[in-house]
C-alpha cells in the first residue's frame, strides 16, 4: 500500500470511529445529535492545522474555510474559487452508531466474516458485487453498524487533498473552499442552514456517490406533504351518524393515488408519490406523503395532484376538517446548470479521461447536499467515494477506490487552475 493510500485509509479509520449518527427530528434541531459536534470540531482544529483560514462553526454545526490560493504570478483572481463539501453525519437505519472497522487485505474473493460471535457473514453468493475488488485491501465494519463511508470516505479524501496542498507548495491552485456539514441523512439540514457567505464560490463538488466512475448532476426534485384528517369521535354505542373515522379517511385519501407510481413500482427517471407513514387514533389522522421527480413539471403536477385529492376528500365527507401542508425539500441539481457553469460538470469528465477512469453517468434517484447547493446559485455535482451499498451493514469501502476519489479530487483542482 502505498503513502497516499496509507494516509486515505489512516484518516477514514480515524474519522468512522468517531459516533457522529443523526436522527430525524423534522429539522426541528440542527445538529440533531451531540455527537456531530465531536466531528466538526476534530475537522476544524484538523483544517487549523493544515493552513485553511477563516474557520468558522456556526450555531448548526456547519463548518466552513478556505485554502488560499498558491500561484506563481499573484494571478488568484482569475482562478474560479472551488468548493468541496461532505457531511459529518452517518444514517441511522437501526445499527449501532459504534463503528468498528475492519479490514481485510488482498480480499481473496471468499466471503467476509465480519463478526465472529454474532455470525454476521458477507456472503460473495449474496454480494457478488465485492468479486470486481479481489486482490485489494477491503474496509468494513464488524457488521454491527453501517460502515460510514457515506460519507467519511469523503471527509478523508478532501483533508488529504488538503494535507497534500499545503504540504507541497509546488502544487498550484486557486481558493479552496471547504464546508462540513451535519444532518444530510434526515433531510439535508445542513446544507439548508449554511451561510453561503461562508461559501462564496464559483462552483463546487459533493463526493457522495458510490462506486468507481459514478457521476451525478441529475437528481429528484423532492418535497413532502402532511395531510391532517381532524374527523368526529363517539362512543359506538351512540356513534350512527355522528362518529367520523379519521384513520379510514386516511385510507381513502391514500386510495386515491396510482398504486404503480409509487418506489416500488419506479425506476430511472420516474417520479413517485410515497406513502410513507399514516399516524392516526380516534379524532386526528396524519398521513406522510414524500413526492419526488426529476421533471420540475411533473413534479409541481404531483403536488398538485394530493391538493385536488385533499379537496375531494373535503367534498366526501365535510364533517371532517382536512389539512395541508407541502414543502420543498430540495431541487434537481440539472435545472441549475447554465451555458456559464457547466465547466463544473466538464472538469468531471476531462478529469475522469486523464486518470483512464471510465464515467458511469447517472440520474440519482435520491439528492445530495448538492441538490439544495445549486438552488442557491452554486452548480455542485457530484463524484464517487469508491465505496459499495451505503446504509446497509454490508456497506464495504476498497481502499484502492478511495485513492481514485482522492485522485479525482487532485486532478479537479489542476485542471481548475490550468482552465482559468
Amino acid at each position: 500500500m502505498n503513502s497516499i493510500e496509507n494516509r486515505l485509509r489512516n484518516r477514514f479509520w480515524k474519522y468512522v470511529q468517531i459516533p457522529s449518527q443523526s436522527k430525524f427530528n423534522g429539522g426541528s434541531k440542527v445538529p440533531s445529535t451531540a455527537s456531530q459536534w465531536d466531528m466538526v470540531k476534530t475537522l476544524r482544529d484538523e483544517c487549523a492545522s493544515l493552513g485553511v483560514v477563516d474557520l468558522e462553526i456556526s450555531p448548526y454545526g456547519v463548518l466552513t474555510g478556505k485554502l488560499p490560493a498558491n500561484v506563481p504570478d499573484g494571478s488568484a483572481a482569475v482562478i474560479p474559487a472551488v468548493g468541496f463539501c461532505a457531511h459529518v453525519d452517518t444514517v441511522d437505519v437501526d445499527l449501532s452508531p459504534l463503528v468498528r472497522p475492519k479490514l481485510t487485505e488482498t480480499y481473496d474473493g471468499k466471503d467476509i466474516v465480519l463478526n465472529q460471535d454474532a455470525h454476521i457473514v458477507m456472503k460473495v453468493e449474496e454480494h457478488p458485487e465485492l468479486l470486481p475488488y479481489v486482490g485489494q485491501d477491503i474496509i468494513t465494519s464488524d457488521g454491527t453498524s453501517v460502515l460510514g463511508a457515506d460519507n467519511k470516505a469523503a471527509i478523508a479524501n478532501i483533508m488529504t487533498a488538503l494535507e497534500t496542498l499545503s504540504a507541497d507548495r509546488t502544487i498550484y491552485h486557486g481558493d479552496i473552499y471547504v464546508a462540513f456539514v451535519p444532518d444530510e441523512e434526515c433531510g439535508l439540514f445542513g446544507s439548508k442552514n449554511m451561510d453561503y457567505e461562508k461559501f462564496p464560490v464559483d462552483f463546487a463538488y459533493t463526493i457522495d456517490s458510490c462506486e468507481v466512475g459514478e457521476v451525478v448532476y441529475e437528481t429528484f426534485n423532492a418535497g413532502s406533504a402532511e395531510v391532517t384528517i381532524y374527523g368526529v369521535s363517539a362512543h359506538p354505542m351512540s356513534a350512527k351518524g355522528v362518529l367520523v373515522n379519521p384513520t379510514l379517511l386516511a385510507c381513502d385519501f391514500v386510495n386515491m393515488f396510482d398504486r404503480r407510481e409509487t418506489p416500488e413500482c419506479t425506476e430511472g427517471k420516474e417520479g413517485y408519490i410515497w406513502c410513507q407513514q399514516i399516524e392516526s387514533n380516534q379524532s386526528k389522522a396524519v398521513v406522510h406523503l414524500n413526492i419526488r421527480d426529476h421533471h420540475k413539471d411533473k413534479y409541481e403536477e404531483k403536488k398538485e395532484r394530493i391538493l385536488r385529492h385533499v379537496e375531494t376528500l373535503r367534498s366526501r365527507e365535510p364533517r371532517a376538517t382536512v389539512e395541508c401542508v407541502i414543502s420543498d425539500t430540495y431541487g434537481n441539481i440539472a435545472d441549475a446548470v447554465t451555458d456559464e457553469n457547466h465547466k463544473a460538470i466538464d472538469y468531471i469528465y476531462a478529469a475522469m479521461k486523464e486518470l483512464h477512469i471510465t464515467p458511469k453517468t447517472i440520474a440519482m434517484r435520491g439528492g445530495t447536499d448538492g441538490s439544495f447547493i445549486s438552488t442557491k446559485g452554486i452548480l455542485t455535482p457530484n463524484y464517487f467515494t469508491g465505496a459499495l451499498n451505503f446504509h446497509s451493514k454490508y456497506e464495504f469501502l476498497p481502499v484502492q477506490s478511495l485513492k481514485k476519489s482522492y485522485d479525482m479530487t487532485m486532478k479537479l483542482i489542476e485542471l481548475i487552475y490550468q482552465g482559468a
